[in-house]
């Protein structure tokens, strides 16, 4: 039983794409084969978080082979928490899907894509060993690459090669990372990676390995200077398929250099590590925050966000600490909903006005104060708005960095939460607040747009009125992760 748990958030989906791909042309069949996928893989999800919340650990090697040569599975409180947090996306995606991709986009391959990719996503958070995690990578490339083209438009296909582009020098330095890293140690799995090199000096093969990974993970994650690609790409998706890889990709490419990092050097990593890992973080956090501040095209700016958040990520990396990494763990599963929220709250934008640029926008807060109402809650969270889940995210970052007496990084955090409440102010009072041209009345948004939004909302305000919870969880997850999976 505790096998099929840890299978199932993605098995299921890659069954359901199977399915939906035979049914191509009948959109409404395939729809609902989507949806029941999701919705079971969430509940698969909840239930495998519900087994490894406490501290446990379930782990399965398939086939005949024994570990850890054989390919393997696990779930620690870390993948547990991310699998069920992509399961609450894929939730608000499919709901959000039924206003947002028509017919003609269900017949290119949408529903199959859609769950193709949670699959690929859930198997990155739930793998056990370092090469099936960048199997689930390239897994994640290939079906992002068919959503950004699913219309195809130039806009779409000039994305998608520069998304390709640089996500395919990002697997190479993965790829010969993991080269280095398998010569010098002879296994993959990071269970037995983490025993095998607490045990034994680090040599210049594993640090080379694990640099050229990082660089390659850093790269998916979005991190500064390798994030020029995220903006150009992203905004070029169905907005559907753009919120959940504003959610979940980056996320993804940050977790995997946090698992990595961790399991192959410790908390205490190399000399120079920590130092060059904060500064990363607090150029990421000020330079994309203030890139935020030119843009009027709604979805670039949110791209911009997308790539600042991760920095504050990485800060908590960088602290080499254990309520560092606990603060990063929180603020991962803060960044998920909202900045997958704000996208859905783009679409919505979109739908009301007719364009994504913030200067044609406006109307909405009057002609639909209650869907104003549910996106003012993404807003004021990234911003850091008390009693949200972004307040308790910021703080516990700077706690951790002032704790640890790195002053000059919670100050670079501070300036680029300033900037970020400039950005999301000009969205709200653009977006929202002010009259469109010629008193025009902003168009009914789909209730379906309505009801994905809520739902993150409220998962959003749940986690801001009581963050003690997530907290308590990302402590096991942390000192899991730390431990390497040997309790």
């Amino acid at each position: 039983m505790d096998g099929l748990a840890l299978i199932a958030p993605v098995i299921v989906p890659l069954l359901g794409a199977a399915i939906a791909a035979m049914l191509r042309e009948r959109p409404i069949a395939q729809r609902t084969v989507m949806e029941i996928s999701v919705v079971t893989m969430a509940l698969a999800s909840l239930l495998l978080f519900l087994k490894v919340k406490d501290g446990y650990e379930l782990i399965m090697a398939f086939g005949s082979w024994i570990r850890p040569v054989a390919i393997s599975f696990r779930a620690d409180a870390l993948g547990a928490t991310l699998s069920l947090v992509t399961g609450l996306i894929g939730a608000a995606g499919m709901i959000y899907a039924r206003a947002d991709v028509a017919a003609r986009r269900r017949r290119s391959g949408f529903d199959p894509l859609f769950l193709s990719l949670l699959a690929a996503v859930n198997g990155a958070f739930l793998t056990g060993d370092l090469f099936n995690m960048y199997v689930w990578f390239e897994l994640m490339l290939v079906c992002a690459l068919g959503l950004i083209t699913l219309d195809r438009r130039k806009a779409q296909i000039d994305g998608a090669v520069r998304y390709a582009a640089l996500s395919m020098m990002g697997a190479t330095f993965i790829l010969v990372g993991i080269a280095f890293i398998v010569a010098e140690v002879g296994t993959l799995e990071f269970r037995d990676l983490r025993l095998t090199l607490a045990a034994r000096d680090l040599s210049l093969s594993i640090v080379t390995g694990g640099a050229l990974m990082l660089a390659g993970f850093a790269l998916k994650a979005g991190l500064f200077p390798l994030f020029f690609w995220l903006p150009a790409s992203y905004h070029t998706a169905p907005i559907v398929a753009s919120a959940v890889f504003a959610g979940l990709l980056t996320k993804a490419g940050f977790y995997a250099c946090l698992r990595v990092l961790v399991t192959l050097f410790g908390m205490d990593m190399l000399p120079g590590f920590p130092v060059a890992i904060g500064v990363i973080a607090g150029l990421t956090m000020v330079v994309c925050a203030g890139c935020a501040l030119a843009q009027t095209d709604l979805r670039r700016l949110f791209s911009f966000h997308i790539i600042a958040q991760v920095g504050y990520m990485a800060m908590g990396l960088s602290l080499a600490s254990l309520i560092g990494l606990q603060a990063a763990i929180f603020y991962i599963v803060h960044s998920i909903i909202v900045q997958t929220n704000l996208f859905f709250a783009a679409g919505a934008i979109y739908r009301a006005d007719g364009s994504f640029d913030l200067r044609t926008a406006g109307g909405i807060s009057r002609s639909q104060p209650l869907l104003a109402g549910m996106v003012a809650v993404p807003i004021l969270s990234l911003s850091g708005i008390p009693p949200f889940s972004g307040f308790w995210a910021k703080l516990t970052v700077l706690r951790a960095g002032f704790e640890q007496g790195m002053m000059w990084l919670p100050a670079a955090a501070l300036f680029a939460g300033l900037l970020t409440i400039i950005s999301m102010g000009s969205v709200w009072a653009n977006g929202f607040w002010k009259s469109r041209a010629g008193g025009r009345i902003a168009r009914p948004v789909p209730t379906s747009m309505f009801w994905a939004i809520a739902t993150l909302s409220a998962a959003t305000l749940a986690i801001g009125l009581f963050p003690g919870f997530l907290w308590e969880v990302a402590g096991i997850a942390a000192h899991a992760l730390e431990l390497g999976g040997t309790r």
